[in-house]
C-alpha cells in the first residue's frame, strides 16, 4: 500500500511531489529545505529541516530512529561542520548511511542546506 504524505507546498500538485511516500515498511522523505528560516545560518537551517523531516516522518509513523540513509546538499562547503553536528545531534545513537555533498544551487538562492532521509519502519519490530 502507497501513502503519500503532504507538506502543505502549493506546489506538489504542479511538480507532482509529495513531501514523504511510505510503501509498506519504507519512508522516503523528499529533499526537504529549511523553508522559513531563510535568514538562518546553516545551523539553524538543518534544524528548521529536521523539524520539517520529523512531522513528515510522524505522519507515516516513522520517526528518526527509524532512518537509514540521509543525503545532505550543501551550498557553501564550510557549512559541513555545522551540518553535520546537527545531523549528528538526531543520529548520534541510529548513525544511518550518510551522504553529504557540495551543489552549485538550491531552488532558493537563501538556503545553504536540503536534505534527504529514507526510513525502514521493520527494523525495530
Amino acid at each position: 500500500m502507497r501513502q503519500n504524505i503532504t507538506g502543505g507546498s502549493p506546489f506538489e500538485p504542479t511538480i507532482g511531489f509529495s513531501r514523504a511516500v511510505r510503501v509498506g515498511d519504507n519512508v522516503y522523505l523528499a529533499g526537504t529545505a529549511p523553508v522559513g528560516a531563510d535568514n538562518e545560518d546553516a545551523e539553524g537551517q538543518t534544524r528548521r529541516i529536521f523539524t520539517i523531516a520529523e512531522k513528515a516522518l510522524a505522519e507515516a509513523g516513522a520517526s528518526f530512529k527509524d532512518v537509514v540513509r540521509t543525503r545532505m546538499f550543501l551550498t557553501h562547503i564550510e557549512d559541513w561542520e555545522a551540518v553535520g553536528r546537527v545531523h549528528g545531534e538526531y543520529f548520534a545513537d541510529t548513525r544511518p548511511a550518510a551522504t553529504m555533498v557540495v551543489v552549485a544551487a538550491l531552488l532558493n538562492p537563501a538556503w545553504r542546506i536540503e536534505i534527504e532521509m529514507d526510513a525502514v519502519l521493520a527494523q525495530n519490530q
